[in-house]
């Protein structure tokens, strides 16, 4: 067994190389995952978003569309992802003073949790948002993205401190 695989790593096999684990196993269990994030941006961005003067029109509602697309593309581009059925994707953008908050919530009844598909969701939703900016800000980041909630499976819920 490699160092790898006796430090309890799933994606390794006892050679250390990349494997999808076996959730054939696991029981099928309701389970949701919240992801949040940021796009950092100035206050003129925020008046612009609130007001729809952004020159490539609705950034909001094409964000949330990316974000909703992302989830469901996860295991299209994390190689190791299993694919899941998702039950329902939830995407909140909040316009701050100088920021987006971008928070997501993914659900499924499966084997395998939808942690990845919160996380890839805020990725793409703060990314196309960044696009429909990047005009008006090219200085525009994406910041914090993180799971903060996961609900479901033998670890029931877990919560970040």
């Amino acid at each position: 067994m490699s160092a790898s695989s006796e430090r309890g790593l799933t994606h390794v096999d006892a050679a250390g190389a990349a494997r999808m684990v076996d959730v054939s196993a696991k029981d099928v269990t309701a389970r949701s995952a919240t992801a949040v994030g940021a796009v950092v941006t100035t206050t003129e961005v925020i008046g612009l978003l609130q007001s729809g003067g952004l020159p490539k029109g609705d950034a909001l509602a094409v964000a949330r569309l990316a974000g909703i697309m992302g989830a469901k593309k996860t295991p299209d581009i994390i190689p190791l992802c299993h694919p899941i059925a998702l039950h329902g994707v939830t995407v909140d953008l909040t316009p701050g003073v100088d920021r987006v908050e971008i928070s997501v919530t993914t659900r499924t009844a499966d084997r395998t949790g939808v942690e990845m598909e919160a996380l890839t969701a805020v990725a793409a939703a703060g990314l196309a948002l960044i696009d429909m900016i990047k005009a008006v800000d090219p200085a525009a980041s994406l910041d914090g993205v993180r799971v903060t909630r996961k609900l479901g499976g033998k670890t029931g819920e877990w919560v970040r401190s």
